[in-house]
C-alpha cells in the first residue's frame, strides 16, 4: 500500500512540475499574448460601431468572429495565469489598457465614421494591422499552443481582409496594402482562403 501511495505521489509531483515548467513565458512572450488580446478587441470595438453607424456586412459579421478571437486570447491568458487587460477595464467598448491601441481606436473609429468607404478602408486596415502583427508574434515563440491560436487568428484575418477589399471592389474602389507588402498583400488576396459558414464568402 505505502509503494502505490510513493507510486501515486511521485506521479503528482511529476506532472505538477511538467505542468509549471510548460507554463513558463518570458516577458516577449507574455507581452505578445497581452497585446494580441486587446488587439482583437480593438477589432471587435470598431466593427462594433462601424456596423451601428453603417449597418452593413462584413462589419456585423467579422465583429462576432473577432469575439471568438478575444475568447482565444482569454484562454491563453487562463493558461498561462496572466492578467487580463481587458478586464482591467471590465471589457468597456473603446477602452484599452495599451496607449497604442487606445490611440488606433480613437483614430480608426473616428476615421470610419466619415463615410461608408472610409469604414471599409478601416476594416482592410486593422486586418493589415492584425497579419503583421501576428506574423512578428508567431516568430518570438516555440510554444505549439501559442502559435496555434496565433495562426487561427492569422487565417481568420486573411479572411477578412479578403472580405473588405471585395466590398471596396463592389463600391467600385481598388484596395492598396498600407500596411503588408503589395507582394504579401497580392498573395493573400489571390488566395481563396478557408470555406467559412457560407462557403468562405459570408463575410460580405
Amino acid at each position: 500500500m505505502k509503494k502505490i501511495f510513493l507510486a501515486v505521489f511521485l506521479l503528482i509531483g511529476t506532472t505538477s512540475s511538467f505542468t509549471q515548467q510548460n507554463s513558463i513565458l518570458n516577458q516577449q512572450e507574455k507581452d505578445a499574448i497581452l497585446y494580441m488580446r486587446e488587439e482583437e478587441k480593438l477589432a471587435r470595438d470598431v466593427y462594433n460601431l462601424l456596423y451601428d453607424k453603417w449597418g452593413i456586412n462584413p462589419f456585423n459579421n467579422i465583429r462576432q468572429s473577432e469575439q471568438v478571437h478575444m475568447d482565444r486570447m482569454k484562454t491563453l491568458i487562463t493558461t498561462y495565469q496572466l492578467e487580463d487587460p481587458v478586464m482591467k477595464n471590465l471589457d468597456m467598448q473603446g477602452v484599452f489598457t495599451n496607449v497604442q491601441l487606445q490611440q488606433y481606436f480613437n483614430e480608426l473609429s473616428t476615421t470610419g465614421g466619415r463615410s461608408l468607404i472610409d469604414a471599409l478602408k478601416v476594416g482592410a486596415k486593422i486586418e493589415e494591422l492584425d497579419i503583421a502583427d501576428l506574423e512578428e508574434r508567431i516568430k518570438q515563440t516555440q510554444k505549439q499552443d501559442i502559435i496555434s491560436s496565433y495562426n487561427f487568428l492569422k487565417m481568420a484575418s486573411e479572411n477578412h481582409l479578403r472580405a473588405f477589399v471585395r466590398r471596396l471592389k463592389m463600391q467600385g474602389v481598388v484596395y492598396e496594402p498600407v500596411i503588408l507588402s503589395k507582394t504579401e498583400f497580392e498573395k493573400i488576396i489571390s488566395s481563396e482562403g478557408t470555406p467559412g459558414r457560407n462557403g468562405g464568402r459570408g463575410w460580405n
